[in-house]
């Protein structure tokens, strides 16, 4: 249901390298006149030696790659540590302020300040053992029958609200509801039910016969036996066997990536009589009851070949391993705010097998985190009030309105489209929302109870509390201007379903966005990720959807035809990137990623063009304006992976990793020109090999 920059980054594990801009005096020789501009790119960072045509992305940041090291808190490195960590810092000072300050209870400075300290008293939770699991331990160990698990496994819904990670959604509960319009009811609000049950990334983590994922898979199975140890649990051997069976079956069940990516094969809406019709196993009454659907008729059933699927195991496989899998998710999915021994075991896996992470993050930052997660309009109030001035937002609006309409020449002047096409595609880019820095209204936390000294009631409360308010939007009109990222989030959205983008203020800051920086660097950074934004409403998924935000078939046989063509040679581009030499890019699982790269990037050039107003921009430090745009769009991709995480970015991400990222120069005519490639240097493309989409 989304398409957005990068993932994970609002766990902050994607950073950047710095881009400390150096303030020189040029001529512009238009003008002949002596100005004063800061060049924005960071030239420090860059490995001139390199030939721009062999490898881009070492000219831009060859010195930074040779000389950062990945903290040992993190898995990678990039282009979101400089505007990531200001945000933090930040955050962290608000959250500082609040907690002395005292506040009144009641309102959401006490609920901020009680959750943070609650969260950061690990004595408290260390002492409460797994005493909060109890109620819950109770519950499911007195499960007799199907029925009966059917209403423990509804009660355990949550709600996913997580832009990054809606498309290729994997919840440990068996089933996750996700509310918006439906794909093909428009107006009509609906919650979506969406595969789940895994505690590994994905479904090829359990059945792929790749050594490295073999190896996962063992640690795995190893590491549920550890959790139920450290928890208490008895005999966490035998269950843990039974555990890692049963989400073997379960991996089973699931659709494939690919399958979950096509929006067209999972508009399906399914009333109420029909789960019972084409999913026998589970027991549906008790199961939507428990998680507060009892009264709904009508479902989007996204994920629809799996659901009878899942919903046959519940009915077939062992009471017991059910009741034991219930167990271990719990402990899994809460052991941030169980006692030190298990979110060790949990990090340990998580962090260090998975990930290939050193050192988790200190419990201060990682108490910030969750407070963003759990309570992050109130935060973000506070945040934009204090450090998000009304002229960023007037600035970087002001470039949303050129890149667009850039974009909208474009369409206009594309020879390749039907006039029907073109007119449908015309009416979608006009008819966009951006929303940038903050929504138009914030969350009312007023419902959640937060106590000082309950880390694991909070986030429960937290979490019910944003289920409800999800829940209540089903029936109402769906509200185009509604927000799935909190303003200090360093990110960016698109959402097709509402045709609506938005910038939150995190990443409206440097190194993205300066206000006294050259035009050339801002279009180059900010403009690039507005122009990858907008294009994700015409990219492989975006293109499907209509300007209402329905997913319905505008296209002409021979103009869709035409833009898979153009689609299958960026996929097959990107299919030859090779990190290692047993693994490549996944063109096609990447394809809607890179095609609002080349799109957005290609935008943007025009927009900066256009800011122009016909005149050359400066040379400044030796760069001309077109060699600092692209120089500036390749410093935001600077990245540098541990290999366990940049395997699993490649093996399972929609997202190409941040050094292929910055080749998608290649297909943009005008990064010849400026860097003088030629025939033989490595990116070279001739001009009929240059992906031209939009």
């Amino acid at each position: 249901m989304f398409k957005h920059l990068s993932s994970a980054v609002l766990l902050g594990v994607l950073v950047l390298a710095g881009t400390a801009a150096c303030t020189t005096k040029s001529t512009d020789s238009s003008t002949t006149a002596e100005v004063e501009t800061s060049i924005g790119i960071d030239v420090s960072d860059m490995d001139t030696s390199v030939k721009p045509g062999d490898d881009f992305h070492a000219y831009a940041n060859g010195t930074w790659l040779k000389v950062t090291e990945i903290p040992a808190d993190r898995s990678r490195i990039g282009a979101f540590l400089v505007a990531f960590e200001a945000t933090e810092k930040h955050v962290s000072e608000l959250v500082d302020d609040i907690v002395n300050s005292s506040p009144q209870a009641g309102t959401d400075a006490a609920r901020i300040a009680d959750f943070y300290t609650a969260y950061t008293d690990t004595n408290a939770i260390d002492a409460a053992g797994t005493q909060p699991l109890q109620d819950y331990f109770d519950r499911v160990a007195a499960i007799a029958d199907t029925s009966e698990l059917s209403s423990v496994l509804g009660a355990s819904v949550r709600a996913d609200v997580d832009p990054l990670n809606a498309t290729d959604y994997i919840t440990e509960n068996l089933f996750g509801v996700f509310v918006t319009q439906g794909l093909s009811t428009p107006g009509e609000v609906l919650p979506y039910i969406l595969q789940g049950g895994l505690g590994l990334p994905e479904r090829e983590y359990y059945l792929s016969s790749d050594s490295h994922m073999v190896e996962i898979r063992t640690a795995y199975r190893a590491y549920i036996e550890k959790l139920l140890g450290v928890a208490g649990i008895a005999d966490a051997a035998v269950k843990a066997d039974r555990i890692f069976a049963l989400e073997t079956e379960i991996a089973k069940a699931h659709v494939t990536r690919a399958e979950g990516e096509d929006f067209k094969k999972s508009a399906g809406v399914w009333t109420r009589d029909e789960f019972d019709q084409k999913a026998p196993g589970i027991d549906w009454q008790e199961f939507f009851e428990a998680a507060n659907l009892g009264g709904q008729q009508k479902f989007s059933a996204y994920h629809a070949g799996a659901i009878p699927r899942l919903s046959a195991l519940v009915g077939s496989q062992p009471l017991d391993a059910w009741k034991d899998w219930l167990v271990f998710h719990q402990i899994n999915i809460y052991s941030h705010v169980l006692p030190s021994a298990i979110d060790q075991a949990h990090f340990a896996f998580n962090g260090t097998v998975l990930s290939g992470t050193p050192e988790q993050r200190s419990r201060d930052k990682r108490a910030l985190s969750a407070v963003n997660a759990h309570l992050g309009d109130a935060v973000g109030r506070a945040y934009v009030e204090r450090y998000f001035p009304a002229s960023a937002k007037a600035a970087v609006s002001a470039m949303v309105d050129d890149i667009i309409d850039a974009f909208e020449k474009r369409v206009e002047a594309n020879d390749w489209l039907a006039p029907e096409t073109k007119q449908e595609a015309l009416t979608k880019v006009r008819t966009i929302r951006v929303s940038v820095g903050y929504p138009d209204n914030w969350r009312d936390y007023g419902g959640i109870s937060v106590a000082a000294n309950k880390a694991y009631a909070n986030v429960i409360a937290a979490e019910k509390a944003e289920y409800a308010h999800q829940l209540a939007k089903i029936g109402k009109p769906m509200d185009k201007g509604e927000w799935w990222m909190t303003a200090q989030v360093v990110n960016a959205v698109n959402l097709p379903v509402q045709n609506a983008l938005n910038f939150p203020a995190g990443i409206l800051q440097p190194p993205f966005f300066d206000a006294g920086a050259d035009p050339a660097y801002n279009y180059g950074a900010i403009g690039a990720v507005i122009g990858h934004e907008i294009s994700h409403s015409f990219d492989d998924s975006g293109a499907a959807f209509d300007a209402t935000g329905v997913l319905r078939n505008w296209w002409t046989d021979d103009d869709f035809a035409q833009f898979a063509l153009r689609g299958k040679a960026l996929a097959d581009q990107y299919d030859g990137y090779r990190p290692f030499p047993d693994l490549h890019v996944n063109g096609e699982l990447t394809l809607g990623e890179n095609i609002a790269d080349v799109a957005g990037l290609a935008a943007t050039y025009d927009a900066y063009r256009a800011s122009l107003n016909g005149k050359e921009a400066p040379v400044i430090e030796g760069f001309s304006g077109d060699q600092r745009f692209f120089i500036g769009f390749a410093q935001t991709w600077a990245t540098k992976m541990r290999e366990e995480s940049l395997r699993r970015r490649v093996a399972t991400g929609v997202h190409a990793p941040g050094q292929y990222r910055a080749l998608t120069v290649r297909n943009i005519d005008a990064w010849y020109e400026a860097f003088d490639v030629q025939p033989g240097d490595a990116l070279y493309l001739s001009p009929e090999q240059r992906v031209r989409i939009w």
